[in-house]
């Protein structure tokens, strides 16, 4: 198994990825390389999903859509192949996860549109260049994701709650965090929420939908940012035959450098 310790570019995780050699989540690697959510659908369904994606930016801010069947993201990674360079995808038949796979290559359609939304994995590095501690990733594990009671916009058959990821946070830090990140509109950008997780519908933050407890202290905020699992979430409603997600935490890893999509 490949250490996290080896990858310094996006190259070297895809190529792990690739080689079956990493199957695990991706914060912290490759720092100064941007990450990705990824959505792979039927064209059938494409348009009205890159509506829900224009209605709803924060959850979803498109990095790049490519064209049917065409596994190349070539604004984000020109020797990238979506079917094989994410540590591992999710795979859902009608609205129901049906399982988790590490390649789609027996899965892959002729009709098949990918989608690469911005993730914050991404602003984490800049935090850290700004001397913040983030915790997940001082205890080495995925960070803490949960289904909030926030509609996002609907488009189609697109339609289902606001993915929220939380940090901790101090209340000073907590607002170096929001100018830090709102920078990167094209990764979430500032967060939507800090405190009060009960006003987001989140009645217990040991018990996130997704990924690990990362813990609170008494002295710290809770800082919640829009999560490109969002489109996890809303698939449930959309009940389509077949969509291909990442697994939450395993993202792309792209050789798009993170500065590049600050604004400022």
């Amino acid at each position: 198994m490949v250490e996290r310790s080896a990858f310094s570019t996006g190259q070297q995780v895809r190529l792990a990825c690739r080689a079956q050699g990493f199957t695990s989540q991706t914060s912290g690697l490759a720092e100064g390389f941007a990450q990705a959510n990824l959505v792979v659908l039927p064209a059938a369904v494409a348009a009205d999903f890159q509506e829900f994606c224009r209605r709803n930016p924060k959850p979803c801010p498109l990095l790049d859509v490519t064209e049917p069947g065409n596994p190349l993201p070539a604004r984000l990674a020109a020797d990238a192949d979506l079917r094989t360079d994410l540590p591992r995808y999710r795979v859902w038949k009608n609205g129901e996860l049906a399982g988790e796979v590490t390649d789609l290559v027996d899965l892959w359609r002729d009709d098949f549109v990918s989608f690469l939304i911005g993730c914050s994995f991404t602003f984490e590095a800049a935090l850290l260049r700004a001397g913040l501690a983030v915790r997940h990733l001082d205890l080495g594990v995925n960070v803490a994701m949960y289904r909030t009671n926030r509609p996002c916009a609907s488009a189609g058959p697109f339609r289902g709650p606001l993915v929220v990821s939380m940090r901790p946070f101090k209340p000073t830090d907590a607002i170096r965090a929001v100018q830090i990140t709102s920078r990167y509109p094209a990764v979430h950008g500032a967060p939507v929420h800090i405190g009060l997780p009960g006003d987001l519908g989140i009645a217990d933050l040991a018990r996130p939908d997704y990924g690990d407890v990362v813990p609170v202290a008494a002295d710290e905020l809770p800082v919640f940012w829009a999560c490109g699992v969002t489109p996890q979430a809303v698939l449930a409603s959309a009940r389509l035959p077949l969509a291909i997600t990442h697994s939450p935490g395993c993202m792309f890893v792209s050789d798009v450098h993170d500065e590049s999509l600050a604004t400022f």
